[in-house]
C-alpha cells in the first residue's frame, strides 16, 4: 500500500470516529440499587449491566431490551473526578424510571454506574447511543 493510500485510510478512519461520536445523544445518569421485579422482566435476572429508562426513552415499554453504549463525559456537581477514565459500557434497559422522581435520562445499576463514573458524584453527564 502506498503512503498516500495509507494516509487516506487513516483520515477516513478518524472522520468515521468523529461522525459516530457526534451522533451520540447527551444526557445524565444516576444509579440505583437493583430492585425486583423490573417493569420489563419481572423477577428474571438480567445481570448487572442494566438500566431504567426515563420517560423520554421509555416509549410505552418499547425500550425494554434495547441496549445503549454509555460514556461518562463530565460531572453535574463539584465532586472531583466524576468519570472513570473515559471508559464505555453497554447496558440493557430492564425497567422504567418514571417522572417526576426520575432525575436522569438513564438510571443505571450501581455496578454499571461505577464502571464509568464515581458513585460519590451521584449524577454524571453521559453520551449515549442505542446499539
Amino acid at each position: 500500500m502506498s503512503k498516500a493510500a495509507a494516509v487516506v485510510l487513516l483520515v477516513a478512519a478518524l472522520l468515521g470516529c468523529l461522525v459516530s461520536e457526534s451522533l451520540a445523544d447527551q444526557g445524565t445518569a444516576t444509579y440505583y440499587t437493583v430492585d425486583t421485579p423490573s417493569a420489563c422482566y419481572g423477577y428474571q435476572d438480567e445481570g448487572t449491566m442494566i438500566a431504567a429508562a426515563s420517560d423520554s426513552l421509555w416509549n410505552g415499554g418499547a425500550a425494554c431490551g434495547t441496549t445503549y453504549t454509555i460514556t461518562c463525559v463530565g460531572g453535574t456537581n463539584d465532586t472531583p473526578n466524576p468519570c472513570n477514565g473515559g471508559a464505555s459500557i453497554t447496558v440493557k434497559i430492564v425497567d422504567r424510571c418514571p417522572s417526576p422522581g426520575c432525575q436522569a435520562t438513564l438510571d443505571l445499576s450501581q455496578e454499571a454506574f461505577a464502571a464509568i463514573g464515581n458513585v460519590d458524584a451521584g449524577k454524571i453527564v453521559i453520551d449515549y447511543n442505542q446499539v
